[in-house]
């Protein structure tokens, strides 16, 4: 049987299916990943992008962060791709329970998911760090400079810097999602960025499906490695 036929079979028996994905499930919607050839961090500028979005330098030189954010990091007017909706329509089906996702783009939402954890948090949640008020990520790329609240408070966006922990509940859900999973399906991920990487350790089963254009430090581990492009494999889905 080739490998796409256990997949599906794999699919078809599964009741509790987990998806686990990275920047690779975005990039066929035109978001650019960090670490691929024409990525963030191929790209020229007067610090390297770990050090813009870290946690000192947005404290230390908040303007050219938030030059940075609003050119390379808030993805507007994209659109999901047939990844994002595959997944949708499983949960859907009762089929999927959770997604659990390294990306900030809001697309596995805007396809139609509902129980989505986002480890490194949201381009489409800002709050003011003074008062707390909520606003949108259009507010944050229309503004000019500091995005400013009402109050005075710069608007933050919530995603996770480096230096920032990660959300504590968003990883214990995701954590409890993986370990209860039937079928664990990795996908569109370096497995390089910890602790994201590291929760696959908690799954407990005998389907762990790596899907992944390149070689990942978890390929001997998995039960089943597909190395294609996600639209690729979806789209036979």
């Amino acid at each position: 049987m080739d490998k796409l036929e256990l997949l599906k079979q794999w699919i078809a028996e599964s009741g509790s299916i987990v998806f686990f994905g990275g920047a690779g499930v975005s990039t066929e919607s035109g978001i650019p990943d960090f670490r691929s050839v024409d990525g963030l961090y191929s790209q020229k500028f007067d610090y390297p992008p770990e050090t813009i979005i870290s946690h000192t330098f947005y404290e230390r030189k908040p303007e050219y962060f938030f030059r940075f954010y609003r050119e390379k990091m808030l993805p507007l007017g994209f659109e999901p791709n047939i990844t994002h909706k595959v997944l949708a329509k499983w949960e859907e089906e009762g089929k999927l329970s959770a997604v659990v996702t390294q990306n900030i783009d809001g697309l596995h939402q805007k396809a139609g998911s509902k129980k989505v954890y986002e480890l490194h948090g949201s381009v489409l949640r800002n709050y003011c760090t003074r008062c707390g008020k909520f606003h949108s990520a259009e507010f944050v790329k229309e503004s000019e400079g500091i995005p400013r609240c009402a109050c005075g408070g710069i608007v933050k966006p919530d995603v996770v810097l480096y230096e920032e922990g990660l959300d504590q509940d968003t990883i214990e859900k995701s954590v409890r999602a993986i370990y209860n999973a039937d079928l664990l399906i990795v996908a569109g991920t370096s497995l390089t960025v910890y602790p994201a990487a590291g929760l696959i350790n908690y799954y407990r089963g005998k389907k762990l499906v790596l899907i992944n254009r390149d070689e990942t430090p978890y390929d001997s581990r998995a039960d089943l490695v597909i190395h294609d492009s996600l639209g690729n494999v979806f789209s036979k889905l």
